[in-house]
């Protein structure tokens, strides 16, 4: 991170909460019961109590809430072409918290979208999102959300599939990051103070029951590994850099009712990618011992921030502003305090029903990271 960018000492993953009104709205549209407009203008008025509500709080940086998403991943496969609906063969161990691995096991990817053509860009998939929240924002930093190009591969990639269209994986990687390099310099030249990578695919590296599917698959995962990060560094080539913060999010997984995919102390992935992404800030989720130590943090690169997620989202309690103090003291053994950040884990809805938390809950926990924030860095 350069000196001239904002620190964003209290910063947030992006999603929040969606009141009753818009979920039942989104539901009804994906009947047809609710003709577009109409949701668009439910949409707009629950945006702009959530940047009122962010404001009052007093986070760093503003978010719509994905409030125009049913999911976090937004319209990127609506807005691409190449893919068509269908299983893709990986399996993810999903868990609900409070249950065991042994309960809930691997459970095959949701019926989503492969990777069956070419992958090209055909319209823009956040430009509707950004200029309204640029409108609420009014001057006061925002950040919009993106899918990260990795992820995108990684979930919808079927090697009986896609290398009848493509050569090899790392092709299809330099595709979907052209997709998303041409989203990110729309959204810099529109001024975007802040752009957020959301990738729950490189925690996929801390899971051996994962890493056995890809070698199944014919896929080496040191290569892919390689081929990922390029990929992801590629989002980014000969973009201007200077007036815009590029943040990627390390996400172990946060479906309905507090699921999860992924633990592990990040140290398998840590050397390549805390070193080897060329962003400004990675936001990592460490509110649970699935996390493993701050250790890890030994590789993040000098001109980089961590942003420390230790705050939960899964679940309505207050954590102890003495217990994050005391671990954002035991990161910065690690990592100088001056380059080190806080927020929640993750977001508190990356779906439409979202986390198991109140509105009220949410708040004091975006308020805890603010007061922690201005009492550790001021």
């Amino acid at each position: 991170m350069t000196s001239s960018k904002p620190a964003y000492r209290a910063d947030h993953v992006g999603s929040l909460l969606r009141p009753a009104n818009l979920i039942d709205a989104h539901v009804a549209a994906a009947s047809g019961a609710l003709p577009g407009d109409e949701l668009a203008r439910i949409e707009d008025q629950a945006i702009r109590d959530a940047v009122k509500l962010q404001s009052d709080i007093g986070i760093d940086v503003l978010s719509d809430g994905e409030f125009r998403r049913k999911a976090w991943v937004g319209d990127f496969i609506n807005r691409t072409d190449g893919f068509t609906r269908g299983q893709a063969p990986l399996k993810l161990g999903w868990h609900t918290q409070g249950q065991s691995s042994d309960r809930t096991g691997a459970v095959p990817m949701p019926t989503g979208n492969i990777i069956t053509g070419r992958v090209t860009h055909r319209e823009r998939f956040t430009a509707h999102e950004a200029n309204f929240l640029r409108e609420c924002a009014a001057g006061r930093p925002y950040k919009v959300t993106i899918p990260a190009a990795s992820y995108i591969v990684a979930r919808a990639f079927d090697p009986q599939t896609t290398l009848k269209v493509y050569s090899s994986r790392a092709e299809v990687l330099a595709d979907v990051a052209k997709v998303i390099r041409n989203e990110i310099k729309a959204l810099v030249d529109e001024g975007t103070p802040y752009i957020q990578i959301d990738n729950p695919h490189y925690p996929d590296y801390l899971m051996e029951s994962i890493v056995s599917q890809w070698r199944a698959m014919g896929i080496d995962p040191e290569q892919a590994l390689r081929e990922d990060i390029e990929a992801d560094n590629a989002c980014l080539d000969g973009i201007d850099r200077s007036r815009t913060t590029f943040a990627m999010h390390f996400c172990r997984g946060n479906g309905g009712a507090s699921g999860w995919h992924s633990e592990g102390s990040y140290e398998p992935v840590a050397e390549a990618c805390f070193n080897g992404l060329k962003y400004d800030r990675l936001l990592l989720e460490y509110d649970s011992d699935r996390a493993g130590g701050f250790e890890p943090l030994r590789f993040i690169a000098k001109d980089m921030t961590a942003v420390l997620g230790l705050i939960t989202t899964k679940a309505g309690e207050l954590e102890s502003p003495d217990s994050i103090f005391a671990r954002i003291d035991a990161a910065s053994k690690y990592v100088p305090l001056e380059r080190l950040a806080l927020s929640p884990q993750c977001g508190f809805a990356s779906v439409l029903h979202g986390n198991p938390l109140t509105v009220e809950e949410e708040k004091r926990k975006l308020a805890l990271v603010v007061s922690i924030a201005r009492q550790v860095w001021g």
